[in-house]
């Protein structure tokens, strides 16, 4: 509310608009009442369920978690991208019987929390085992490269034997012992580039190459996500951007054409993704797409973005991994790792369907979450993330039915899993996206809890100049602050002067801070 009043209007009254003709300038009219309480900023998120997850996976990630005394969501999504990427392009799934749409499994996963929920090291602790598959890769490509280099010695000392027998069958003139003399020798082979799985800041021509090299769905893993987000937001990087759409899909072709590089064509474009990010820094991207200036899929792609409560609670935890928890883990990776499954003649993956049980539990789901988000109940922006989720349905389920050893089709209990991930993730995103959009609500908390370093009369600039995490554009602040006038915290008081009037915010008296400044 805006009244025409002196900067020196009292506190915790109300004035009428236009005071000056409702009697004495300044003149409190009656007590303000009490403050209503802001709304909640974030939404309620469904509980975690250690059976969620697959029983070899289950013990070691639910033990990580309380180790770390983080939200075993981190571990969880962590896990499922990374054992995505070596399930790769081995098998697919068809979710209908007879039509040909194909799901491969990619997974991107995002870690939110602020700075110190302990993203990064679940991440580190979920990805041991593929560390250790690398590393062996790694160690046996060495080998390979020496071996490739004696091999390279014994090449040369054979063809300058050979020449030797070749020039004296040359001057008896039988060219024909001459060439198979030369021609017998064999040339040694170079080894394969080394087995990669993961990536962290690699261009997409590198990335292109890689795909290539293996059956493998590379795993894009960054501590902070934000920084590759924002520059996805760059319109230098629309290509690139283009490049990564496309990779979450799995199953489609991309070529790009590059001086140097020459043209490239990536056959099973294919990546998944896991990081973190705060809170702060994925706000404004969510509302760029929601202004439709970066609307283009890229946020709603990450179908395993989660954002649990914060854990409150502390404790001194000191002990070694369980061991038998530990094992069982490593053993999912490697096996997945070494999985072989047969390919039809042309070299296709084979494609395994529900089982008539869970293709009823597919169907039921399906047919409830398309026609909810094309009733225009929804958020636009949280009903074109659900309509993407039918895809993760199915990836978690045949990463699921592989994981637990499932021959040839998808079961029941791994769809029936995948469908309470539905549900989790489903209040993940509704808290993301609501988050993002009632950014004042957050803003406004923040300035009511740091309110003893604001002035008791204050201007929006000088919040804005604080530089708080949210409040760093003078659109956010005043948000924030309008929020908080309607509600009762603050007075906006205006004056008018030559030019732009001065708007200044005076707190109600049960909000005083303390003390000024700083």
């Amino acid at each position: 509310m805006t009244y025409a009043t002196v900067e020196q209007t009292p506190m915790g009254v109300e004035m009428y608009p236009g005071s000056v003709q409702a009697g004495e300038r300044g003149e409190p009219t009656r007590e303000a009442p009490k403050p209503k309480p802001l709304p909640d900023s974030l939404s309620k998120v469904d509980a975690f369920e250690p059976e969620m997850l697959p029983a070899p996976i289950r013990a070691y990630i639910m033990d990580t978690a309380h180790r770390l005394q983080c939200p075993p969501e981190y571990c969880a999504v962590t896990s499922l991208a990374l054992l995505a990427g070596l399930v790769g392009h081995k098998v697919r799934l068809k979710p209908k019987q007879y039509d040909d749409w194909e799901i491969v499994a990619t997974l991107w996963a995002a870690l939110v929390g602020g700075p110190s929920a302990m993203k990064s090291p679940a991440l580190k602790a979920m990805r041991f085992p593929i560390d250790a598959i690398e590393a062996e890769a790694r160690r046996q490509h060495e080998e390979a490269a020496r071996r490739y280099e004696t091999d390279q010695e014994l090449e040369e000392l054979a063809r300058a034997e050979a020449k030797k027998k070749a020039k004296g069958f040359a001057a008896k003139g039988d060219m024909d012992a001459a060439r198979a003399a030369l021609e017998s020798v064999e040339e040694a082979t170079p080894p394969p580039a080394p087995l990669r799985l993961t990536i962290n800041d690699a261009t997409v021509e590198k990335a292109g190459e890689l795909m290539n090299a293996a059956e493998y769905h590379l795993t894009i893993l960054r501590d902070e996500l934000a920084g590759w987000l924002a520059k996805m937001q760059q319109e230098e990087y629309a290509s690139d951007r283009a490049f990564y759409l496309e990779a979450f899909n799995g199953d489609g072709r991309f070529t790009y054409d590059r001086i140097g590089r020459g043209t490239v064509a990536i056959e099973r474009c294919a990546l998944n993704i896991v990081g973190g990010i705060q809170p702060s820094k994925l706000a404004p991207i969510v509302r760029s797409a929601t202004k439709g200036t970066a609307n283009d899929g890229l946020i709603q792609r990450f179908q395993l973005a989660v954002w649990p409560d914060a854990i409150r609670h502390w404790e001194w935890i000191d002990r070694t991994p369980d061991p038998d928890a530990k094992e069982h883990y490593r053993q999912a990776f490697y096996r997945l790792h070494a999985l072989e499954l047969d390919a039809d003649e042309e070299g296709n993956p084979p494609s395994w369907h529900f089982t008539p049980e869970a293709q009823a539990l597919f169907v039921e789901w399906a047919t409830e979450i398309n026609l909810e988000c094309r009733s225009d109940e929804l958020p636009p922006l949280l009903a074109e993330h659900l309509l993407k989720m039918p895809k993760t349905v199915g990836s978690l389920a045949l990463l699921f039915a592989v994981i637990d050893g499932d021959q040839g089709a998808v079961g029941a209990t791994a769809t029936a899993r995948a469908l309470d991930w539905a549900e989790l993730l489903r209040s993940h995103a509704e808290r993301l996206y609501s988050a993002a959009l009632n950014r004042d609500v957050e803003g406004a908390k923040l300035i009511l809890k740091r309110r003893h370093k604001l002035p008791s009369t204050f201007k929006a600039k000088q919040v804005q100049q604080r530089g708080w995490s949210g409040l760093d554009t003078s659109e956010a602040v005043q948000d924030a602050l309008s929020l908080l006038v309607e509600h009762g915290y603050l007075t906006e008081v205006e004056t008018p002067t030559l030019g732009r009037p001065s708007i200044n915010y005076y707190w109600h008296l049960d909000y005083l801070p303390e003390q000024e400044g700083e």
